[in-house]
């Protein structure tokens, strides 16, 4: 990568210490791997020098920072996991999220914004077994009830990232006798909230995106902090976190295979593979791919951050996604043919890459919404 998306000198200090715990991180990923493990340790790195805390507003006491940068720090962190860069990125990314779009009243964004500066991580809970994807328009069935003062909640929510680690919940019900939908703030050690150990997939190990089970859990009036509006639903920004992530395990990936090409000499030629013409192709178009996926990113996270009306963004969004996660599954599929059957090896880094990149289809929005909604959008054009 020739052009650097650092662009002054705070970015370029943070990134360096990103930089450090990512190779850290890098170290630990195997193991955490194997065993399925959530990676506490790498969490507990990450708050050390402020970082789950980025995303808190300036106006109570956090950097604020733009979308543009919280990417470019994604990025790095999933070069070394990519685990520990998606479970992060959905607590970073929702309390954004909150403070873009200020739906909540302002004395419980104040809340939370004290709670995640004092170290706290929360993330939303809205997936379910009946459901699926919240973006596909499934009612959940998840419930709320109200009883006297305060609510009661029971459901089951799936693909909980970060479960084990969260101090919050933000639940996704329907409250019972409407048509509403609303958002409940839970903290972990309420009576009837527990985590039931689901999450055995062959990708993103280390997310421990378990199920969360409620049941009789009871919150206070407050703690419903929004009651959604799902016609006018606002576009989501902070979810180019997970391009982010993806596009970092496949730079990852391109490096890995660059740095064996290098160095791999068979006796079979002279000199290293590199200079073999297959694997030059290879090389050059995984650089392609890398370059056009990364600079449509930033080039639409910098719009957002100038951008007041964010109504404006219709289809980049999902389009930023749509290309980067199927340039990420390209990128590492292209490694793997430059580095050959090592690339098998469970102790190499690249099968890692190869199952972890795959779960980007099935994060949201998927692939088959993305196009569609394309499509509409051309044909509305003429109207």
């Amino acid at each position: 990568m020739t052009i650097s998306f650092i662009k002054n000198e705070n970015q370029k200090e943070l990134y360096s210490k990103i930089s450090i715990l990512a190779d850290r991180f890098s170290e630990r990923a195997a193991k955490n791997d194997e065993e399925g493990r959530f990676p506490f340790e790498n969490i507990e790195d990450l708050k050390k020098i402020g970082y789950t805390s980025l995303t808190v507003p300036k106006r109570f006491g956090g950097e604020g920072i733009s979308l543009y940068e919280f990417l470019l720090y994604q990025e790095r962190i999933a070069q070394g996991d990519g685990s520990t860069a998606l479970s992060i990125g959905w607590h970073l990314g929702v309390m954004m999220d909150i403070e873009e779009k200020k739906e909540w009243q302002d004395d419980r964004i104040a809340t939370m914004a004290a709670n995640v500066l004092n170290g706290s991580l929360m993330n939303r809970a809205a997936t379910e077994p009946q459901t699926g994807s919240p973006t596909r328009g499934g009612k959940p069935k998840t419930s709320a009830r109200k009883v006297g003062d305060h609510w009661v909640v029971n459901g089951r929510k799936t693909f909980t990232t970060m479960s084990p680690a969260l101090d919050y919940f933000l639940v996704i019900a329907a409250i019972e006798d409407t048509d509403q939908l609303g958002e409940f703030v839970i903290h972990r050690k309420l009576a009837g909230v527990t985590i039931n150990e689901t999450w055995d997939m062959i990708s993103m190990r280390g997310t421990a995106s378990h199920d969360l089970i409620l049941e009789e859990v009871s919150v206070s009036e407050e703690d419903l902090v929004h009651v959604i509006d799902k016609k006018n639903a606002a576009p989501n920004g902070w979810l180019l976190h997970i391009p982010a992530c993806y596009l970092g395990i496949a730079l990852a990936a391109r490096d890995y295979a660059i740095k064996f090409a290098n160095e791999y000499s068979p006796n079979s030629i002279q000199g290293t593979i590199k200079d073999l013409p297959n694997v030059q192709r290879l090389v050059g178009e995984i650089e392609a791919e890398l370059i056009h996926a990364r600079h449509f990113m930033y080039s639409v996270a910098r719009q957002w951050d100038e951008t007041p009306n964010k109504a404006e963004f219709t289809s980049e969004l999902g389009v930023v996604k749509y290309i980067a996660t199927n340039t990420a599954i390209s990128v590492v599929d292209k490694a793997m043919r430059i580095v050959g059957a090592k690339s098998l090896q469970r102790s190499n880094p690249l099968q890692r890459y190869y199952r972890d990149v795959r779960a980007g289809l099935h994060n949201p929005p998927m692939d088959d919404m993305t196009i569609l909604n394309l499509s509409k959008s051309a044909f509305n054009s003429l109207t």
